[in-house]
């Protein structure tokens, strides 16, 4: 992050870029407020919840989603292409399949590829599903949640500077506040990726494994940890890259659907 506080306290919309923040590193990496329903001693069930926790190699996983009737968990766009299998940390299992990664079209800077957020899914293999708690978004030592039904995912214009952000890649839980919203554009020959909203926590230390990472803003699911400012968090939002690849956000245990 820069060393320079991101203006006045009210939101910030200026360029990361251009408050001479370092060139992003890739991590390889308005709804209700969650709720806390177990210590992190609690057993771990199977199918575990993978939301919130490491998802495979250097990809952690976001939050259960729907398309249609298929059931998907949010990662990042850089971590894996799209076709790459999912399997256990034996390498054994499947988890999943990946699929595409978010764009932005019509894309504004033809020498980029431009993203609403620095997201894709994994297509969840079906004995892998966690019926009866796809609502459930697990943070380590930082408890696990419930999303509460009818919650919506923030996007960009709902994140404010000094909200609080919680995540929980590599299974280390952190926790620290918003420092500066902007536009992500760098160097193409460094970083290809433009994004229209970046989000910064400057208090937050990140490191490879964390991308694709849950993003909580005020107890509410919020964004995609995407990139590496000085060491330091950074996330696109969630809502953007959800609409862009067809998704909706389970905040139900089912998430609507009837389990086999």
């Amino acid at each position: 992050m820069t060393d320079t506080a991101p203006g006045s306290p009210a939101r910030s919309r200026w360029p990361l870029v251009a408050l001479g923040v370092v060139v992003a590193t890739l991590l390889i990496g308005t709804g209700l407020a969650l709720t806390v329903f177990r210590s992190p001693s609690a057993p771990w069930v199977e199918p575990p919840v993978l939301a919130g926790r490491q998802l495979w190699g250097s990809c952690a996983a976001g939050f259960y989603a729907r398309r249609d009737d298929t059931i998907v968990l949010t990662s990042s766009a850089h971590c894996a292409s799209e076709g790459t299998t999912a399997t256990d940390p034996d390498g054994r299992g499947v988890r999943g399949v990946f699929g595409p990664g978010a764009v932005l079209d019509p894309c504004p800077y033809p020498e980029y590829t431009c993203r609403p957020s620095d997201m894709n899914y994994l297509v969840v293999a079906p004995d892998r599903i966690p019926w009866g708690r796809l609502n459930v978004v697990d943070l380590g030592d930082g408890g696990q949640r419930i999303i509460p039904a009818g919650t919506s995912p923030l996007a960009c214009a709902d994140i404010e500077i000094g909200d609080a952000v919680e995540i929980n890649g590599r299974d280390v839980f952190r926790a620290g506040t918003v420092a500066e919203i902007g536009e992500n554009r760098h160097d193409p020959a460094q970083d290809g990726d433009y994004f229209p909203c970046m989000v910064a926590a400057g208090d937050i230390g990140v490191a490879v494994g964390d991308s694709g990472g849950a993003v909580l803003v005020d107890g509410v699911p919020a964004g995609v940890t995407s990139r590496s400012f000085g060491g330091l968090l950074g996330f696109t939002p969630l809502a953007e890259g959800l609409d862009a690849l067809g998704l909706e956000l389970c905040t139900t245990p089912d998430c609507g659907l009837t389990p086999p």
